[in-house]
């Protein structure tokens, strides 16, 4: 039997229906392991060791009684055989502390998902860029005037930060938009910021895909997320609707290409985000859509993690 532990955002204001992490526990639960519960401020570390203020958790299908916390015990971290870092972007000074404090962990021999690391490397739109075959045009400046060349040599154009989450601060410019220099001013913070400017892809009428995943290999379905009309972002937060879908072949040969990677970096649960024939982000910190796809096709998303994690630690 294995010990997980997670760190997330507070449980009782998660969705029943949608959350990811519930899957998880759910599917741990399943194994007969024990689980524990932290959130990122109890984590700590003391005399060069880290510890965590972890509450034994159980969960269950109630949406009206879905989980219980126990009374909090102070407990190294290196104790739990597997660590969930499910805690949501935004990837902040606070959120790489907790790394800090899980890698102390994951050098005692805990398995931390995912690997700390690879958190704070793999940038979720930088990281993309390792693959250009995978990718759309794209350009990565602060430079307004380098952005602006782009622009005028691919007329429609996505800008984007390159810390955001959830489609928040993404501008669409096509080619006679009066507002591009504005634009470029706040994103770029004229000149000192640097952003991601991405060649419009038609496709996304049909869906930003996010195939999901586990230790290098593709889930064989993906969430289609559908822009809500006159939107140019399908993301859920930005109001678009879920649409489970197959893999193209195009989808898997982009797992493959990316695949290998992930598991040399030790992200064994990871959403890349497919627009028509290509990639355009890699999410690593807390990916999402487990609980739409494994509705939509009576899959169990989160127990194949399970069995991925069991794997690696020899149970």
């Amino acid at each position: 039997m294995l010990s997980i532990g997670i760190v997330m955002d507070p449980i009782a204001q998660i969705s029943f229906k949608k959350d990811s992490s519930l899957a998880m526990l759910w599917a741990a639960r399943e194994k007969g392991w024990d689980l524990w519960y932290m959130e990122p401020q109890d984590l700590y570390v003391s005399s060069g060791e880290a510890f965590g203020s972890m509450a034994p958790l159980k969960v269950f299908d109630d949406p009206n009684h879905f989980y219980e916390k126990g009374a909090p015990e102070e407990r190294p971290l290196h104790d739990l055989d597997v660590i969930l870092m499910r805690k949501d972007p935004p990837f902040d000074n606070e959120y790489i502390y907790a790394t800090y404090m899980l890698e102390m962990a994951e050098r005692k021999g805990t398995l931390i998902v995912n690997r700390c690391q690879s958190l704070r490397d793999c940038n979720e739109k930088m990281f993309a860029t390792q693959f250009p075959q995978c990718c759309p045009p794209l350009l990565v400046s602060a430079d307004p005037s380098r952005l602006k060349a782009f622009h005028k040599a691919h007329q429609d154009v996505i800008f984007k930060p390159l810390d955001g989450m959830g489609g928040s601060a993404i501008f669409r410019a096509k080619a006679d938009d009066p507002n591009v220099n504005v634009i470029l001013e706040t994103l770029t913070r004229f000149g000192k910021q640097t952003i991601m400017a991405q060649k419009y892809l038609p496709e996304i009428v049909e869906g930003d895909k996010r195939i999901l995943m586990i230790n290098g290999k593709p889930v064989p379905y993906c969430l289609a997320r559908i822009p809500s009309s006159g939107e140019t972002r399908g993301n859920l937060a930005a109001g678009g609707s879920g649409r489970a879908q197959p893999l193209s072949d195009r989808d898997r040969w982009i797992a493959e290409q990316v695949g290998p990677t992930l598991v040399e970096k030790g992200l064994l649960f990871v959403g890349l985000d497919v627009i028509g024939d290509f990639l355009t982000e890699i999410n690593v910190t807390s990916p999402t859509c487990i609980r739409e796809i494994n509705a939509a096709f009576n899959c169990d998303v989160a127990g194949q993690l399970m069995e991925a994690i069991a794997e690696i630690r020899g149970v």
